[in-house]
C-alpha cells in the first residue's frame, strides 16, 4: 500500500485503487502518521494535529474513535497502538513525502557531484509526487507543511539549477519569473533568472532583474542584495564565461512555459516516455479535449536532446506540412543565391535532420493526417536519428507507428468516499482553486465537483472550461447546469486556439472532419443510449459497419469489448445534428424495433444452458431496452410497447430491475386506460405483474388491474407466447383452486417443451409443500431438477435447490437445508440474480438461526436485506427484516424486535400470493412480541 499527503491525503492499494478514507479526520490522521510512517507518533501529537488548540471534551474517545475508522479502512495490522502512541506500519518510501525528500537530496547530492543530467531527473520525478498543498487535510499541522514547502522550493531551483548546467536557459526563464513574482525576496531565483536571460542572449533584461530585486529588496528589508545575486550581477556586467550559453546542440525550439500545473497523467507520461525509448514514431489518439497537447508538451520538455514543437493547427493546407515544421525549425529561406535551382521544403528537412538527434512533436495532425503521415515516413526513412511524437484524433497509419490512446481522466463512482483520490476530480479542484481563491473540494461539495465530472466524462478540457466557471457560478449551480452543457461551457480562455475555446468548438472541429457518410451515422448513433455493437449500429442506423470503425479510428467513438460508444459530450452534440436533419422519429422507431427482435430472440435463449451468455448481451443493451420502451409509450405505439415489457420481464427479473422496470410498465398502463389491445392479453397481464412486482404504491387501480388479471387469464388457460408467465403468473394468484386445470397440465406435460415440463414438476411439488406432503414434494423437485441440470438451466435449477432446501429445513434436516441454501447461493451469484441471492441468503439465515449461528444468521439477514433495498424487492426485505426482529426477539431485546417487525409488516406486498408466508410469519412475529410485553 502506498499513501500520498503532498495534496489531499489518498491510500492506493497495491493495484492503485484509491482506498476511500472517509471524512476529514480521518484523512488529517492518516497524514500525521504518514509523515511520520513506521515511527511512533504520540497522543498528544496526533491530537494538536487534529484539533489544534481547541480540542474537544473527551479527546482521548475522539482520537480513538479516528484510529479505529482509519483501521477499518486500511485494515488493522496498518495501525498500530503502543503505549506512548499510535504507529502506521509502512516503509516510510510508500509515503511519497518521504521519497520526495529522497529523491530531491540524491538530486541534490548529483547536482554538487556536477552530474546535472541524473539531477534534472532526480529532481523532475520527485517534484512530479506532488499533486496539491502538503497536508492538505491537516490544518493545524503548519510547521510540517512549511517545511515540506520550503523543501519543495529547494528542490524547484535546484532542477532550474540542473536545467541551466545543461543548457536550458530559454526554458526556464518563464518559470523563473513566475518564481520570482511569488517570492520576491527569496534571491536565489533571481539570481537563477538572471542567469537564464544572459545565457538566452538578453543582458539587458538581466541587468534589468537585478535592479528590480535590489529595489525590492531594500523597499521591503532595508539591505543590499547578498553575495549569490551580487556575484551575479557582477558576472554579467563582465560577460563571464561561468555563467555559461545553451550547450551546443541541445536546442527547445516551439515549446512554450506552461501556465498550469499538470495534473493526472503521471501514468500516461511514463507510458509515452518509455515508448519513445524503444519505438521511433509514437502516436497519441483520442477525441478533441482529451489532452494531448498538453501531455506531448511534457514529454518534450522533459526529453533529453533537441526537441522540436510543431503546431499544426493552424496551418490549413496539407502542402504547407513541410514548411510549418522548416519554420519551426528556424531554417529560413534563402536571401542569395537566386540563380539555383528551388528545393522542395521537405527535401530541405532530410537535409538538415540528416544528422541530428531531435525529437519532433507535430501537433494537431487529424485534419492533415495524410499529409503529416507523408512527412513523417519519408523523414523517419532519410534520418536515423529522428523521433516523432505525433498527436491526432486518428492514427497516422504507418508501419511501425506506436499507437498510445489518452483516454478521459479517471472518474470516481457516484458515491466515492474519496473524490480527490481520482484525477478528474484533483483537476477540476486545482483549476477552480485558480479562480475562485480557497476552493477546496469537501463534504459540502464533492457531491457536485463529482457530477460535473462525470457528465462530462473526464475530458480535461471540459473539466476546465467548467472549473472556470466558478468566478460568477457555485458549483452546485454548474452542475444543475450541465442538460445545456455547450452554452454553459462556452467561455474559454483567450489565447487558446478557437476551437479550444468553448466546448462546441472543440466537438464541432471533428464534425468537420468528417465525409458525409461518417456524420449520417455519428448522428444516427446517438438514438443508442448505452452503445451499440457493429450489427446493431449498422440494422439500425443503415450504415455499413466500415462507417463505424471510421469514427473509432477518429476518436468519435470508442470500442470496448466490441461495444461502441459516444463520449456524452460528443453524443450531445451529435444528437442537435439528428434533430436538425429530421430523422429523430424514423431511427428512434428502428431503435426499439431492434430492441424489440433482440429481447424476443433472447428470452427463451434465457432459460437455457446459453443463458449467462445471453443475460450479458442484455445487460449491454439494458440502457437502450429501456430507453425503447420509454420511446414506444411516449410515441403512442401501445402493442410495441407492450410486447417489449413483455419479452423483457425474465431478464429483469433475474437481474433484479424491479425498480425502473415497474416504473416504465406504470408508465404504460397509464396510458393505456386499463384497454387490453385485441389479441395481447398475455402481454397485457405481464407489463401489469411488472408494474406491481416491486410491491410499492399499489393504489386502488392497480390493485383492480391485478384483480382483473383473474378473469383475462383463467386457470384453465394455456400460455401460448410468453414462457415466463407461466412461473409469475401463479405466484401473484396463488396455485389453482380447481385441480381439473392440474389434470388437464398433467395430461399434456410430455408435450409441454423442457422447460415448461420441469416447471410443471416445481409447481406440483409446492402444491405438495404447501400441503405438507413432504416426501412426494421432494420427489416432484428432484424430476424437475434432472431436467433443469439436463438443459444446462441454472436459474431454473436455482429455484428448484432453493425448494428442496425448504423441505429439508421443514423435515429438521438443517444440515441438508444449509447444503442447499448454500448451492443455491452459488447459482444466483453465479447468473448475478440480485433478487434470488437476497431470497437465499434469507433461506441460510433461518438455516443459521436454527442450529444456534446467531451472528451467521444476523449477518445474512442484514446483506439480504441490503441487496433487496438495493433492487426494490420489499417482499424479500420484509423477510430479511422479520429475521432480523425474531433474533432481537430470541436475544430479549423487545424494542427492537418490534420495530422490525413493524417495519417488515408495512415492506410486505398484499397482492401476491407468494409473499402469503412472509404475512403470516411477520404477523406471529408482532403477536409473539406483543405477548412477551404484556408478560413483563
Amino acid at each position: 500500500m502506498r499513501f500520498e499527503i503532498l495534496g489531499p491525503s489518498a491510500a492506493l492499494g497495491d493495484d492503485g485503487t484509491p482506498v476511500p478514507l472517509g471524512g476529514p479526520r480521518v484523512r488529517a490522521l492518516l497524514a500525521l502518521l504518514a509523515l511520520e510512517a513506521g515511527r511512533v507518533v504520540g497522543a498528544e501529537q496526533l491530537v494538536d494535529g487534529l484539533y489544534g488548540s481547541r480540542p474537544p471534551e473527551g479527546v482521548a474517545n475522539a482520537l480513538q474513535s479516528q484510529v479505529s475508522r482509519l483501521r477499518r479502512v486500511l485494515g488493522r495490522d496498518r495501525v498500530e497502538f503502543h503505549p506512548a502512541g499510535y504507529r502506521l506500519v509502512a516503509d516510510p518510501l510508500d509515503v511519497d513525502a518521504h521519497r520526495f525528500e529522497r529523491l530531491a537530496g540524491q538530486g541534490r547530492e548529483a547536482l554538487a557531484a556536477g552530474d546535472a543530467r541524473r539531477a534534472a531527473a532526480l529532481l523532475r520525478e520527485a517534484l512530479e509526487l506532488w499533486r496539491g498543498t502538503a497536508l492538505a487535510d491537516a490544518p493545524h499541522a503548519e510547521a510540517a507543511a512549511a517545511r515540506l514547502s520550503e523543501l519543495r522550493l529547494a528542490a524547484v531551483e535546484d532542477r532550474v539549477q540542473a536545467d541551466l548546467a545543461l543548457g536550458g536557459h530559454r526554458e526556464v526563464v518563464a518559470e523563473l519569473r513566475r518564481l520570482t513574482a511569488d517570492h520576491p525576496l527569496r534571491e536565489r531565483p533571481r539570481a537563477q533568472l538572471m542567469r537564464a536571460l544572459y545565457g538566452s542572449g538578453r543582458q539587458a533584461e538581466a541587468l534589468a532583474a537585478f535592479e528590480e530585486g535590489r529595489r525590492i529588496l531594500d523597499e521591503e528589508l532595508g539591505v543590499e542584495p547578498g553575495p549569490e545575486l551580487a556575484a551575479a550581477h557582477l558576472a554579467v556586467l563582465r560577460a563571464d564565461p561561468s555563467l555559461g550559453a545553451p550547450a551546443a546542440g541541445s536546442t527547445r525550439q516551439g515549446l512554450r512555459a506552461q501556465l498550469t500545473s499538470f495534473v493526472g497523467r503521471a501514468e500516461e507520461l511514463a507510458q509515452v516516455r518509455a515508448e519513445l525509448a524503444e519505438a521511433r514514431l509514437v502516436t497519441l489518439i483520442g477525441p478533441g479535449g482529451s489532452g494531448k497537447t498538453r501531455l506531448a508538451g511534457e514529454v518534450a520538455g522533459r526529453a533529453e536532446g533537441d526537441v522540436c514543437f510543431v503546431q499544426l493547427a493552424p496551418v490549413s493546407d496539407g502542402a504547407e506540412v513541410a514548411a510549418a515544421v522548416l519554420a519551426a525549425l528556424d531554417i529560413r529561406d534563402r536571401t542569395h543565391g537566386a540563380e539555383l535551382p528551388a528545393v522542395e521544403p521537405a527535401e530541405r528537412l532530410v537535409t538538415a535532420l540528416a544528422d541530428r538527434t531531435l525529437l519532433l512533436v507535430l501537433d494537431n495532425c487529424e485534419h492533415l493526417v495524410e499529409a503529416a503521415a507523408d512527412l513523417a515516413d519519408l523523414l523517419l526513412a532519410s534520418c536515423p536519428g529522428l523521433r516523432v511524437l505525433a498527436t491526432s484524433r486518428e492514427a497516422l497509419g504507418i508501419i511501425g507507428e506506436r499507437i498510445l490512446p489518452v483516454p478521459p481522466l479517471r472518474l470516481p463512482p457516484p458515491d466515492a468516499a474519496d473524490p480527490l483520490g481520482y484525477p478528474a476530480v484533483r483537476l477540476f479542484a486545482d483549476r477552480a482553486a485558480a479562480v475562485r481563491q480557497g476552493f477546496t473540494v469537501g463534504d459540502g461539495n464533492a457531491a457536485d465537483v463529482t457530477r460535473i465530472c462525470r457528465a462530462l466524462d473526464g475530458l480535461p478540457l471540459a473539466i476546465e472550461l467548467a472549473a472556470a466557471r466558478l468566478r460568477t457560478l457555485t458549483v452546485r449551480e454548474v452542475a444543475a447546469r450541465l442538460d445545456d452543457r455547450f452554452r454553459l461551457l462556452a467561455r474559454g480562455s483567450r489565447t487558446a486556439l478557437p476551437r479550444h475555446q468553448t466546448l462546441r468548438a472543440v466537438v464541432a472541429w471533428s464534425w468537420d472532419l468528417l465525409d458525409e457518410a461518417e456524420q449520417r451515422l455519428a448522428r444516427r448513433l446517438t438514438v443508442f443510449v448505452g452503445g451499440a455493437t457493429a450489427e446493431a449500429a449498422e440494422r439500425v442506423c443503415g450504415e455499413p459497419e466500415e462507417v463505424l470503425f471510421s469514427l473509432a479510428e477518429k476518436s468519435l467513438v470508442e470500442s470496448v469489448g466490441g461495444h461502441y460508444r459516444m463520449l456524452e459530450t460528443i453524443r450531445a452534440f451529435c444528437a442537435e445534428r439528428l434533430e436538425e436533419s429530421g430523422e429523430s422519429h424514423e431511427l428512434r422507431d428502428r431503435h426499439a424495433a431492434y430492441h424489440l427482435e433482440l429481447v424476443r430472440t433472447a428470452d427463451a435463449h434465457l432459460r437455457r444452458s446459453e443463458q449467462l451468455e445471453w443475460l450479458a448481451r442484455l445487460d449491454s443493451a439494458g440502457d437502450d431496452l429501456n430507453a425503447a420502451v420509454r420511446w414506444a409509450t411516449e410515441s403512442g405505439q401501445a402493442e410495441l410497447a407492450l410486447r417489449l415489457v413483455a419479452y423483457s420481464a425474465c431478464y429483469w427479473w433475474m437481474r433484479g430491475h424491479r425498480v425502473t422496470s415497474a416504473t416504465l410498465a406504470a408508465d404504460l398502463l397509464g396510458r393505456l386506460d386499463d384497454t387490453v389491445p385485441e389479441g395481447m392479453d398475455e402481454e397485457y397481464a405481464m407489463c401489469v405483474l411488472v408494474a406491481a412486482w416491486t410491491g410499492r404504491a399499489i393504489d386502488d387501480q392497480m390493485a383492480a388491474r391485478l384483480e382483473a388479471l383473474h378473469g383475462l387469464l383463467p386457470e384453465e388457460y394455456l400460455l401460448r407466447r410468453l414462457e415466463f408467465l407461466t412461473l409469475l403468473l401463479p405466484m401473484f394468484t396463488g396455485p389453482p383452486t380447481d385441480y381439473r386445470s392440474v389434470d388437464v397440465a398433467r395430461q399434456l406435460v410430455d408435450r409441454l417443451p423442457p422447460w415448461q415440463r420441469a416447471l410443471m414438476h416445481s409447481g406440483e411439488a409446492f402444491i405438495m409443500q404447501f400441503e405438507g406432503r413432504l416426501e412426494e414434494a421432494k420427489a416432484q423437485f428432484e424430476q424437475s431438477l434432472d431436467i433443469f441440470r439436463a438443459m444446462g438451466e441454472r436459474w431454473g435449477a436455482m429455484l428448484v435447490v432453493s425448494g428442496l432446501g425448504d423441505v429439508a429445513f421443514m423435515q429438521g434436516d438443517y444440515a441438508a437445508s444449509a447444503a442447499m441454501a448454500d448451492e443455491a447461493l452459488r447459482l444466483s451469484r453465479e447468473l448475478g440474480a440480485l433478487a434470488d441471492t437476497s431470497d437465499n441468503l434469507c433461506r441460510r439465515a433461518d438455516t443459521r438461526a436454527r442450529v444456534g449461528d446467531l451472528e451467521g444468521a444476523r449477518a445474512d439477514y442484514r446483506e439480504a436485506a441490503r441487496l433487496s433495498r438495493r433492487i426494490g424487492a420489499s417482499d424479500t426485505l420484509a423477510r430479511a427484516h422479520c429475521g432480523l426482529g425474531e433474533l432481537a426477539l430470541a436475544a430479549g431485546d423487545l424494542a427492537t424486535a418490534r420495530r422490525w417487525a413493524e417495519q417488515a409488516s408495512q415492506e410486505c406486498p398484499e397482492e401476491w400470493h407468494s409473499t402469503a408466508d412472509v404475512r403470516e410469519r411477520v404477523a406471529a412475529l408482532l403477536t409473539r412480541v406483543g405477548g412477551a410485553v404484556s408478560r413483563r
